[in-house]
C-alpha cells in the first residue's frame, strides 16, 4: 500500500489478503489483452502492490512486474511467496505513489491503493499513469466515491461519479462500475463502500 499511515499493521493486513484471488479488474484487463495481441512489450507496473495477489497473476500469465509499495514488508513478501514463478521477470520499488517514477508500460495496474494518495497528490500521480501507459495500454484498479463511510479522512481522496468521468476523459472506457455495499474491512471493521471499478484503454 501506499504507507499513508505509521500505525496501520499492513504486515496483518497483507496476512489476511494476500492469498486471495486477483482482482476481477485486473483479470478483465489482462483478457482483453490476450483477446486481442496488439505487439506491445507485457510490462505492468503494480502501484500498491501489497502481498502480491495481483502481481502474481501477471507474473504467471508471463508478464513483467514492477511492483511499487511504501511498505518494504510488500516487496519482501511478494519475493518470498511460494507462488513466484520460476523464472519471472520480477522487480520491486519501495516508494509512495506521489513520489514514485515508472517506465512507460502495457498495463498500470493499482488495486484499492489509489485512494490512499493524498488530494493534494492525486492529479500529479494520475497524470503520470497516463503518460506512462503506451498506446493501447491500460489502466485497472479503483477509486472510492463520495459517498464512502472514509470519505474526508486525512491524507486520503474520494470523487464523485461526475469527477471519475472527468478523470477518464480521452481513454476507451471499457469497465466503469459503480458499487455501494455494507460489508467490513479485511481487519473486521464495519464499512460502507461506495467503489468506482475501472478498466480503461490509452488509444
Amino acid at each position: 500500500m501506499n504507507g499513508q499511515s505509521k500505525d496501520r499493521d499492513w504486515a496483518a493486513y497483507y496476512a489476511k489478503t494476500g492469498d486471495r484471488p486477483p482482482r476481477e479488474t485486473l483479470l478483465f484487463a489482462l483478457d482483453r489483452f490476450d483477446a486481442a495481441p496488439d505487439g506491445l512489450t507485457r510490462f505492468a507496473v503494480d502501484l500498491g502492490a501489497g502481498r502480491g495477489r495481483d502481481a502474481i497473476e501477471m507474473l504467471r500469465r508471463g508478464w513483467r512486474v514492477l511492483a511499487i509499495d511504501a511498505e518494504p514488508d510488500a516487496i519482501a513478501a511478494i519475493r518470498s511467496r511460494p507462488d513466484l514463478p520460476l523464472q519471472a521477470d520480477f522487480s520491486g520499488k519501495v516508494a509512495r505513489f506521489e513520489k514514485a517514477s515508472w517506465p512507460q508500460c502495457s498495463l498500470v495496474n493499482s488495486s484499492f491503493a489509489l485512494p490512499l494518495c493524498p488530494p493534494d497528490a492525486f492529479m500529479r500521480v494520475w497524470q503520470r499513469i497516463r503518460s506512462s501507459l503506451l498506446p493501447g495500454g491500460r489502466f485497472a484498479g479503483q477509486l472510492y466515491g463520495d459517498r464512502d463511510s472514509w470519505a474526508g479522512r486525512d491524507g486520503m481522496t474520494f470523487h464523485t461519479r461526475a469527477e471519475v468521468e472527468a478523470l477518464l476523459a480521452g481513454l476507451e472506457v471499457e469497465g466503469l462500475d459503480e458499487e455501494e455495499d455494507d460489508s467490513v474491512t479485511p481487519r473486521g471493521e464495519a464499512k460502507h463502500w461506495h467503489v468506482f471499478h475501472i478498466v480503461v484503454c490509452k488509444p
